[in-house]
């Protein structure tokens, strides 16, 4: 029985794949950083920790406690924890910027080294961060997402390289837009750290708000959390797991354009995507 922890399962991506894991047959330790939700995912069932990808005392305990309720036998580590910081980068306080970075870049190489460490000692082992599309290319206005996925990218194939000598396999996913609450906790950065009324670019801001807001799907292509756990599924369990999975249409098609076009021809087909 394989052993999989994975982060930031209150919700979307990361509450889909547990609890599918968990009805696979698979020992999962999810992770949430509230105790309210550890306590509503363990009445569902599954073995839950609180784990706090903003504290790194919280993410060594959070850690140790996972392989001691695994008996010190941690097969995979699934990197999904993290969030958006919307705004132009002009008005992105350099604070805002490194808040996105401690969760979504530091915390992730954290456990990871705390994983490999682990996983070396045992001859094996899978890490598969969850990335996105803007790991391939950038939007406008998502510039400390852009960035901290743009530096995992690098991260997770210099580290893919380093390990190619050992049975520790490394993967990235890389979904476009997919179902969850992503939006919401964007909007909360949002509010709290953009100065809107004293913007260059308030008018824009009010597109983003609106995109934000909305109770509709973000765009077209959407896809539901399913889609990731499909490419999860195939790196935990392929002899080779791929290095990259990409998810949804609109990763394809960047992926695709991204080797076709000059970086000004690209530039004017994300524009028009903002």
């Amino acid at each position: 029985m394989k052993t999989i922890l994975i982060t930031g399962c209150s919700t979307g991506i990361g509450y889909y794949c547990a609890t599918n894991l968990h009805k696979e047959g698979y020992r999962v330790i999810a992770s949430c950083k509230q105790q309210s939700d550890v306590d509503a995912l363990t009445k569902e069932g599954l073995t839950c920790i609180q784990l706090d990808l903003a504290c790194n005392k919280s993410i060594h305990e959070g850690f140790n406690l996972a392989l001691e309720l695994c008996d010190g036998q941690l097969d995979a580590l699934f990197n999904n924890g993290a969030y958006g910081q919307p705004g132009a980068v002009e008005d992105l306080p350099t604070d805002a910027l490194r808040a996105q970075f401690e969760v979504n870049v530091f915390s992730w190489h954290t456990l990871t080294n705390l994983a490999v460490k682990h996983m070396r000692t045992r001859g094996t082992g899978r890490i598969i961060h969850n990335s996105s599309v803007l790991g391939l290319v950038a939007l406008p206005y998502r510039g400390a997402y852009n960035a901290s996925k743009f530096a995992l990218e690098g991260l997770a194939d210099t580290m893919r390289m380093e390990l190619s000598n050992t049975n520790i396999q490394v993967s990235l996913i890389e979904p476009g837009p997919i179902l969850s609450k992503f939006r919401e906790n964007a909007l909360h950065a949002f509010m709290k750290n953009i100065n809107v009324k004293d913007s260059a670019h308030t008018e824009n801001y009010q597109k983003q708000l609106n995109r934000l807001e909305s109770d509709s799907a973000p765009q077209a292509f959407t896809l539901g959390p399913d889609a990731v756990y499909k490419k999860l599924l195939h790196a935990l369990n392929a002899k080779t797991a791929k290095p990259r999975y990409y998810v949804t249409f609109p990763t394809y098609l960047m992926g695709y354009l991204k080797r076709l076009l000059s970086t000004r021809m690209l530039d004017k087909v994300l524009l028009n995507n903002k």
